[in-house]
Parts: C-alpha cells; structure tokens; sequence
C-alpha cells in the first residue's frame, strides 16, 4: 500500500506559513492530521533545518499548541526551526498499543511522520537536528519515544508529563490502550517510560523535564528524576510554579525550544 498525502491548508501567522498535513498511516489504516510550522525563510535559506516536534496532551489533538501558543509561531521564524505538531488520536499515549492495532502512534511518529517530514520539507536528517517535547500525555510520549528511537531524537524535553502511568489505570481510557492493568500487568510494565531507564541505554540523548509545582503529575515527575540521578544520566529538571494548564505550558514551552536550539547551534 503506498503511503497518500494530502496538503488541505495553508495559513499564514505572523511571517511564519502553516501547513496542515494529513498523512495516511499504513500500520493504522486510517488518515492522521498533523500541522507543519515554517519559519518566514524557508524558501531563500541555503541551508537545511532542525526540527522539533511537539505532542499534545490526552483529550488534545494537532491543533493545540497552534491555537493556543499563538506566539509559537513567531518564535519559529527567530529560531529558525521547523515544528511538528502530530495528532495523538484519542489517549493514545504515543505508544503501540498491544491491544488496539488501530493506535500504533510509536510507529507513526518515528516511521511514517517523520519520513515525511524529512522528504517534503528542507530538515536536516540527522537526529542530532531533531528533536521532540511534549505536554502531559505527550510528555510521556515525547520521552517514550525517545528513549526507545535514540536513532530518530537526539533532544527530548516534557512539561507536567505523565511519567508514570500504573497509578492512573482508570484515566484516560488507558484500560483500553494496554488491557486491565490486573490482567495485562506487562503491558503496563513495558509502556510507561520510566521503566524505559531500566530497559534501554539513554547515551547521548538531551532531557529537560519540568513541572509545576501544583501539578497532579508532580509526584511522578520527581520519581522519573531521582531514577535518572540514580542511573548517573545527566539531564535538566525544574519545578516551577504552577499547575496542570495552558497557562504553565506556554511559558514552559519557549524554555524548551531554547534549550533545543542552543543544542542544535552546538552542532553546526
């Protein structure tokens, strides 16, 4: 089956260009929605560009961090990077689930979206120019996903994420994502990220974590730092104020983008 592409729209926010992708998912069988932030010179650059992708939180979807972080755009075209916004579907969770076929998100994001993005626009193919964050759910994500594709994502950052969902069994339909946790306790065990640290070698791989300090993931995000302290993995983490909201993220989420860049600017 070929992979089909449509472009719908194009809008223009401040200088930057938007474009909202939908990709159809082979290993999903179904269309996915993504939105493609692009930097005001893009067309008369000479050189290629890092990029960043940004996961939403559970009940989200592409279009998020667009509508609500207005001024992302803006910041794209002083950072000059392109950003990605994907659609997690409904609680995804960013991983391939073992019990729904039709939410295999790990395998979109690191196969499907990613070539994409590589071919259709001007990105430096290099994962040490790529990078990955994410709110809440997509926190988790953003960190799942780099952990396990250490190959794709040299950058990861998460802000309030859910780094370890055993405790949340009945939310967010995950029940539905990974079986009863009583039942398919596997299953859980291999999918929430902070087991990732025992499981995978995190070597050259970038982490800056935050969360507020009101936040209901703020137990778990201390739990995901003090693992990491205990492994020797060096990585930034802030509690700052504030709570599980848009409010929090906005401001988190240029903090992340600076990070990224500086490490981007490193390597030339």
């Amino acid at each position: 089956m070929r992979l089909i592409i449509f472009l719908l729209t194009t809008n223009f926010l401040y200088a930057a260009s938007v474009d909202t992708v939908s990709i159809f998912s082979k290993s999903m069988s179904k269309q996915v929605k993504n939105l493609v932030i692009i930097p005001e010179n893009y067309k008369n650059s000479k050189i290629a560009f890092a990029s960043v992708y940004l996961l939403h939180g559970a009940g989200g979807s592409y279009l998020d961090w667009n509508t609500k972080v207005p001024a992302l755009n803006q910041y794209c075209d002083s950072l000059n990077i392109i950003i990605i916004c994907p659609d997690g579907g409904d609680n995804s969770w960013y991983f391939d689930s073992p019990v729904d076929s039709s939410f295999r998100y790990e395998t979109y994001i690191t196969k499907e979206l990613v070539n994409f993005i590589d071919n259709k626009y001007w990105t430096k193919k290099n994962p040490k120019f790529r990078a990955i964050s994410g709110l809440s759910m997509g926190g988790h994500g953003a960190l799942y996903l780099s952990i396990k594709n250490q190959n794709i994502f040299s950058l990861a950052g998460s802000m309030s994420g859910g780094l370890d969902i055993r405790g949340f069994a009945n939310n967010w339909n995950l029940s539905d994502r990974l079986g009863n946790i009583d039942d398919y306790p596997l299953n859980w065990e291999n999918n929430t990220v902070i087991k990732l640290i025992d499981k995978i070698e995190i070597k050259d791989l970038k982490l800056i974590i935050d969360c507020g300090r009101n936040d209901f993931f703020l137990q778990v995000n201390n739990a995901f730092h003090n693992k990491l302290i205990r492994k020797g993995i060096n990585h930034i983490y802030k509690i700052k104020e504030g709570s599980h909201n848009w409010i929090y993220w906005r401001e988190s989420v240029f903090e992340h983008l600076n990070f990224f860049t500086e490490k981007f600017k490193n390597k030339i």
